[in-house]
């Protein structure tokens, strides 16, 4: 029988399986977990669902609502499995606004067009244009809004009621402190210190969902009490407060702006928050941002049509949704449904919660968003100035305006970064002669820094030798011509300008083209140090001024990138290999290997031997083996070996050098008797070097410390050969008959 009639067992990889079997394999392996998550994403939904909607200026219902589509359409429909979505308090402030400007009908008839136009961008795939937005802008827009948040809600949570503006809401305070209602600020501030000794509880404690808890533990108080404080007040059922939109009566430019106002902010918050789900999730696809979007404008179209708030990706609930196991969409899904059952058998539970019990939840949430890491993280990026302008525009102007100036203002400092070159002059004694000037120049340097660039120069006194050294990655002919002119002037008063290009720019100071330069620390001295002036190093002979150069280069550049390596290395070392190479110049193991300082083990010898009985190689191979208990050794030969050279010449092997190949006639023998490893093709010298790799693999294989470590498990022995003229290395098979390319990539040391 052809194999290929039988009946295949596996299916195609392309193949989908049905929505029967899917469903089935639901119920049998993640249904259990799906479950669970949406009960516990539903107690932490409600609380925020009915808060949000206050917050908002919306009717009550509209939350609940918002929290059904939101879970139920996008849950069905979004790129992002694992993310919930429903009303966010990051659209909190654009609600609020629009409900006092156009009224709430027309709000639900703006979300239903936000959410259109969400469709229509994922159907474009434009949706990764949305994440192009600096973090610090981000992050201060929600910190904006949690500011905002929290002081309307101090004054529901005192039993007043709050301005009409975050400066009103917090110059009226104080006096809001003074006339403080009792009621209400106990449970309000019930509210908040459950929220905030939940964190320190026992672990089995915080399993309950802390906003239930304070809820329902102030709603308890309240009416245990018998205390005179406002309640939420619903007009009926949920299917009561079902209203179509209504188109709004002119001002279209006002509600074109405000529609791509809700579609951005919207989009954004979702598309961020999936992001970050992707990376809470430990399986799984990463989320299809595109579909996300078009899952996320349903369920805004949807949310709109029905009366109900704007929907978003939530990252507090979709995070609780990760964090209690949730395995697939059905989790965010269900957890809709149970907020629609809620809403509509239990409706009654819902109006004895006291109005200040959910302003406590807000402040809770509003002071949340303010988080003291994101300012860390925008004072380590040098954003802070942007961090802090949009909280303060989106708190005392309003959030487009502080999203808009926020924006601009992170495209200006990204703009200075670009452009902006990094200047120094410095001036250096020099005995018995003018002192040495040095002026060093970093980052792109365009026609914008030609002023700057003129200040600095103009510091360096006529005359006085000058070195001027170009880091840059970008130089422009306005400013090469300024330079240019500058060194030709200063030639005239009797100065020596010396122009070192540290790094390859198109159209660089030597007008050599666009040949990428090496960076010093790969590069031979003798590409960079031959235009050194003789009187920077005059006090050092001849011999020694290279290597002065070289070290005085490192202290500029490198020393500094490299000293917190360097730190963690000062009480000891672990290397990854020991790395037996030729002694040979040419030959760089960090280079080559792409490693750094603590990564190998390097021994070097004429002919890169490995002989059984030499104490030398022998003592380093123990100290790497057992001491630094390292998990590979390498032997890595080289094309045009100087010392396989002379062992096929057979003469010149007198003294020490002499003596020492003599340990290298193994190879020869295994050459010359035609050893598997010879690849019959090429120079004598570098086919001499491949075996001879293959050769002293075999002879540390035969180490006894050696032997047994691989036997263990611990350690493997790696054979290598570096072609100099070709710059690439090839690998030594397991078989040890014969070497084979590396391809780009390859990870070789683990």
């Amino acid at each position: 029988m052809d194999p290929r009639d039988a009946p295949s067992t596996v299916r195609p990889p392309t193949a989908r399986p049905s929505r029967r079997a899917a469903v089935r394999r639901w119920v049998k392996e993640d249904s259990r977990y799906d479950l669970s998550s949406s009960l516990v994403v539903f107690l932490v939904a409600m609380p925020l669902s009915l808060g949000i909607a206050v917050a908002s200026d919306a009717p009550i219902t509209a939350g609940l609502i918002a929290a059904v589509v939101g879970g139920v359409v996008a849950g069905l429909l979004g790129g992002a499995p694992l993310q919930v979505s429903g009303p966010a308090a990051g659209l909190t402030l654009v609600v609020a606004g629009f409900v006092q400007q156009f009224g709430w009908a027309v709000t639900c008839a703006i979300t239903v067009a936000a959410g259109l136009l969400q469709i229509g961008l994922g159907l474009s795939r434009v949706a990764r244009v949305a994440l192009a937005i600096s973090p610090a802008v981000v992050h201060g827009m929600l910190a904006g809004i949690g500011v905002t948040i929290a002081l309307a809600q101090l004054h529901v949570l005192l039993g007043g009621a709050p301005g009409s503006g975050a400066w009103d809401n917090l110059t009226q305070l104080p006096a809001q402190l003074l006339g403080v209602h009792t009621g209400e600020a106990v449970v309000g501030l019930f509210v908040l210190g459950v929220l905030l000794v939940w964190p320190l509880l026992p672990a089995v404690v915080r399993g309950i969902p802390a906003s239930l808890v304070a809820i329902v533990g102030a709603t308890t108080l309240a009416w245990a009490l018998s205390w005179d404080v406002a309640r939420v007040e619903l007009p009926g059922s949920l299917l009561d407060s079902v209203r179509l939109p209504e188109l709004p009566d002119g001002r279209w430019g006002a509600v074109a702006l405000a529609v791509f106002t809700m579609t951005v902010i919207a989009s954004v918050e979702s598309l961020l928050s999936a992001v970050a789900v992707d990376k809470l999730k430990d399986r799984g696809r990463a989320a299809d941002l595109d579909r996300e979007l078009v899952g996320q404008g349903a369920a805004n179209a949807l949310s709109g049509l029905l009366g109900g708030l704007p929907v978003t990706g939530v990252i507090v609930r979709s995070s609780t949704n990760v964090a209690a196991g949730a395995r697939t969409r059905a989790s965010a899904v269900l957890h809709g449904v149970w907020v629609l059952l809620f809403s509509l058998l239990l409706v009654g539970l819902v109006e004895q919660v006291p109005m200040a019990a959910l302003a406590g939840l807000l402040v809770y949430v509003g002071f949340k968003l303010l988080k003291l890491n994101d300012v860390r993280t925008a004072r380590r990026q040098s954003e802070l100035l942007v961090y802090v302008t949009t909280v303060g525009c989106v708190v005392f102007l309003d959030l487009l305006m502080g999203v808009l100036i926020g924006f601009a203002l992170s495209v200006a400092v990204m703009l200075r970064r670009v452009v902006w070159a990094k200047l120094r002059v410095s001036r250096t004694p020099v005995a018995g002669g003018p002192d040495h000037w040095t002026v060093a120049i970093e980052g792109t340097l365009s026609f914008l820094s030609i002023p700057r660039l003129s200040r600095v120069l103009s510091h360096v006194p006529d005359g006085a030798p000058v070195d001027v050294e170009l880091a840059v990655d970008f130089l422009d002919h306005a400013t090469y011509e300024h330079l240019v002119m500058w060194r030709d002037q200063h030639a005239k008063t009797g100065g020596v300008v010396h122009i070192d290009e540290v790094s390859g720019v198109r159209g660089g100071m030597s007008r050599r083209g666009s040949g990428a330069v090496l960076p010093r620390w790969f590069a031979p001295w003798s590409s960079w140090q031959t235009t050194v002036p003789a009187q920077r190093h005059s006090e050092h002979d001849e011999a020694a001024r290279p290597l002065v150069s070289g070290v005085q280069e490192y202290h500029r550049r490198s020393a500094r990138l490299l000293r917190p390596v360097f730190e963690g290395l000062s009480d000891g070392q672990e290397p990854q290999a020991m790395f037996l190479t030729c002694a040979d110049s040419r030959i760089v193991p960090n280079v080559i290997t792409s490693s750094g300082p603590g990564d190998l083990f390097t021994v070097r010898n004429v002919g890169n031997l490995a002989p059984v009985d030499d104490d030398g190689v022998g003592a380093s191979v123990h100290y790497a083996v057992e001491v630094l208990g390292v998990s590979a050794l390498v032997v890595c030969g080289h094309s045009g070996c100087g010392g396989m050279g002379a062992l096929l010449d057979g003469g010149g092997l007198d003294g020490p050098v002499g003596r020492w190949l003599e340990l290298g006639r193994g190879s020869l023998r295994a050459f010359v008797g035609g050893h598997e490893v010879d690849p019959g093709v090429g120079s004598e010298v570098d086919r001499l070097s491949m075996v001879n790799v293959a050769v002293q693999v075999a002879s540390l294989e035969g180490m006894p410390v050696v032997r047994d470590a691989v036997e263990e498990g611990r350690l493997k022995v790696i054979g290598m050969f570096f072609d100099i003229g070709g710059g690439r290395l090839s690998l030594l098979g397991d078989d040890r008959r014969g070497f084979a390319g590396l391809p780009e990539g390859v990870d070789v040391l683990g």
